[in-house]
């Protein structure tokens, strides 16, 4: 069975992405095309990188990059739920990613971002990023508005359109993670 990670990019206190991954994971597990996990970066603590070899050797010493690389490895492709914190991704995502290099690579990708302006300006961010580890990034994207779908810009409760979305988005990140397994098995 294809697993799929949702990745919760966010570790501030307090973070709305708390619940809007859970939203992504619910609304995920009803569907029997593909197996979903839900993963929140706050659980691993991971300090600025801190190994000594590039992530591109493989060569992880630290206990942390390792339990952090087997995670990742275990997942055919992801959904990323980021807030966009000045007009880009959190440092705290971004040095997750960065941490890793071979376990990204040629597994598909889907974003769920939020922010004011629906956290689009995280996403092209992500997709560059995305693109550098031979990802394949999906079109489809659910940007969450705080002003239309939050009240006072922290309770969670999306406009119906984004679970239309949300599925157009798990279905192309289904399709591509299936179409990119024989890139995978080598």
């Amino acid at each position: 069975m294809t697993k799929i990670g949702i990745l919760l990019g966010s570790t501030r206190p307090g973070r709305n992405g708390e619940a809007v991954a859970r939203w992504v994971y619910e609304n995920s597990a009803q569907r029997s095309d593909a197996e979903f996990e839900l993963v929140d970066l706050a659980d691993y603590k991971l300090p600025l990188l801190d190994e000594i070899h590039p992530p591109a050797t493989g060569q992880y010493a630290q206990p942390h990059t390792r339990a952090w690389a087997q995670k990742i490895a275990s997942f055919d492709g992801f959904v990323i739920v980021t807030p966009e914190y000045n007009r880009s991704v959190p440092g705290a995502l971004k040095n997750a990613i960065d941490f890793l290099h071979a376990e990204w690579i040629n597994k598909a990708v889907g974003f769920v971002s939020y922010g004011s302006a629906g956290g689009t300006r995280a996403v092209e961010h992500l997709r560059l990023i995305a693109g550098e580890l031979q990802m394949a990034d999906v079109r489809s994207q659910v940007a969450l508005s705080l002003f239309n779908d939050f009240e006072n810009f922290t309770d969670f409760k999306p406009m119906a359109i984004q679970r239309d979305t949300l599925a157009t988005t798990l279905d192309q990140v289904i399709a591509w993670t299936n179409a990119l397994a024989p890139l995978r098995a080598h």
